[in-house]
């Protein structure tokens, strides 16, 4: 794509010396890539970060649950089995 195309999905107006500049410092970019293309990374894992992260996640264990009467058993209103409250919304 050109400059121009970018400018234009921006919705952006550029002037001649704005699309000059963007131009040169975009092939510098994209120079600087090309020299990385050049690396032989056979082998070589995938990293998603450089930080030794691992995450930390509990065991799995079955605990005793408490029982819907129970829990319905202190509720102002029910209905179905369920917390009855005040209507919020119209």
């Amino acid at each position: 794509m050109r400059i121009d195309d970018y400018a234009n999905m921006a919705k952006i107006a550029l002037s001649d010396s704005e699309r000059s500049n963007i131009t040169t410092q975009a092939d510098m970019l994209i120079d600087s890539f090309k020299s990385l293309e050049s690396i032989n990374t056979d082998g070589v894992e995938i990293q998603v970060t450089v930080l030794d992260i691992k995450n930390v996640l509990r065991d799995d264990i079955m605990q005793k649950t408490v029982s819907r009467e129970t829990l319905l058993s202190n509720a102002p209103e029910q209905y179905g089995g369920y917390f009855q409250v005040p209507k919020t919304l119209d």
